[in-house]
């Protein structure tokens, strides 16, 4: 054979043995990391059982943040405590290349345990209104925690498979939609290195273990907490003539805030308006002086957020004048706004994790009306993709089906992971995310 011809024929094969050999490297992360979760399963399961255990709930975690830091510290981070209540901010520097952020909550909510699993909480506190209440990680914060410090352990071990700059972020509060906006009011972005991609994930009660979902655009929605006050004229039940009843008043209200959704939004815009509670009066035939109402009000679009919110203080008022009471009084407080998948990030992590963990484990994720304010480092130029993981083992959800009982959701305080599977799969897939986003140089 002609030499040149010989020279043209090794070239080829070597760019071939080349392009399998990195195509080998790429395909391989998720089953790299996840060996490595599955080698470290006990120590994993440890910590996440130490979460479990010790919830603290929202501005209160502050031994949950010293946790979290002490486990990047030693997995070699370079970590900032106190950032905005106690978030906390791990760094490690590997080389040039992008700065990618993976997020964590922290917080606890408000509910007694009724998992009876070995491990459950039995932490009790008082709430902000002196209250003795049940504290359970019933959102799955555990999980996301002990998932963060695997992927800081592992990429942390493994240097030579990314490069660029690893930004961990332990948010605070996230159950009063206030964690977030605290971190960067503190200077998040301007202390530490704004980062170029921010990534999420957050655990999924109906999906199996070993399965994602992920979609891009809106994903979850804009959510305001809004208290109102309606004044009414107090006195006796038996002459309300001589009174004004700001109970009635309230049904008033109550029914025309309905049809700000039915008739103010457009048809294909999702938007809700529930009234949680309502508070009035102490006695059988004493009319109050005045109702309470609490609502909760969900949307995507800021313009359908502003209807919303316009709607029902306008309302508020109408339903006032048309009794002849005082003006009422209308609070908006813990706004959220939207989340939005960046979606050009979400297509790209998509087709990676497809590749690596099959297409059939990786699945279209849905809209739904629930909050999350990692929404605010989207508000701030940063490209977001928050996914869901799945948390109950097949088992687990054919059993549940058998029975003809849902499963338990998020916020139930019989809600519990198959924490093993959740945190290998977990680990795993953002792992392989990260170093999808900053590759290491060839």
């Amino acid at each position: 054979m002609h030499r040149y011809a010989q020279a043209v024929i090794l070239s080829a094969l070597s760019l071939l043995l080349f392009a399998r050999g990195t195509e080998a490297q790429t395909t391989s992360a998720v089953q790299q990391s996840r060996a490595w979760a599955s080698e470290n399963r006990e120590q994993l399961g440890r910590l996440y059982m130490e979460f479990h255990r010790n919830p603290e709930l929202s501005f209160q975690e502050e031994q949950t943040a010293k946790r979290l830091a002490d486990q990047w510290r030693k997995a070699g981070f370079e970590v900032t405590e106190k950032v905005g209540g106690h978030g906390v901010v791990g760094l490690l520097r590997n080389g040039d290349g992008p700065t990618v952020m993976v997020r964590t909550d922290l917080d606890a909510l408000p509910i007694t345990e009724e998992t009876n699993i070995p491990y459950a909480s039995e932490v009790k506190v008082k709430n902000s209104k002196d209250v003795t209440v049940g504290v359970m990680h019933a959102c799955g914060h555990d999980i996301h925690m002990t998932c963060a410090a695997g992927v800081a352990q592992y990429l942390g071990k493994h240097r030579d498979r990314w490069n660029g700059t690893l930004m961990l972020i332990g948010q605070p509060a996230e159950e009063r939609g206030a964690g977030a906006k605290a971190m960067l009011d503190e200077g998040l972005f301007t202390r530490f290195p704004k980062p170029d991609f921010g990534l999420a994930l957050h655990c999924h009660a109906g999906l199996a273990t070993g399965k994602i979902a992920m979609r891009g655009g809106y994903t979850m929605a804009n959510v305001d907490s809004v208290d109102v006050r309606l004044f009414g004229s107090g006195g006796h039940g038996a002459y309300p003539h001589k009174t004004i009843d700001p109970i009635v008043q309230a049904a008033k209200f109550i029914l025309d805030i309905q049809t700000i959704v039915s008739r103010e939004v457009k048809p294909i815009d999702p938007a809700v308006i529930t009234v949680g509670s309502i508070h009035s009066g102490t006695k059988h035939n004493i009319i109050s002086d005045y109702c309470d109402l609490q609502l909760t009000v969900r949307s995507y679009s800021d313009e359908t957020r502003n209807t919303l919110l316009a709607g029902i203080k306008r309302k508020a008022k109408a339903a006032a004048m048309s009794v002849g009471a005082n003006e009422p009084e209308v609070l908006v407080s813990e706004g959220t706004p939207s989340l939005y998948n960046d979606p050009k990030l979400t297509a790209r992590i998509r087709t990676a994790l497809g590749e690596q963990m099959g297409t059939t484990n990786v699945l279209a994720g849905e809209q739904v009306m629930g909050g999350e304010d990692f929404s605010q480092f989207g508000r701030e130029g940063v490209p977001l993709l928050m996914f869901s993981l799945g948390t109950v083992n097949q088992k687990r959800l054919d059993r549940f089906a058998k029975l003809g009982t849902s499963v338990p959701s998020l916020h139930s305080p019989r809600y519990y992971p198959d924490f093993d599977e959740t945190i290998e799969s977990g680990v795993a897939a953002m792992s392989a995310s990260v170093i999808e986003l900053m590759p290491p140089k060839q």
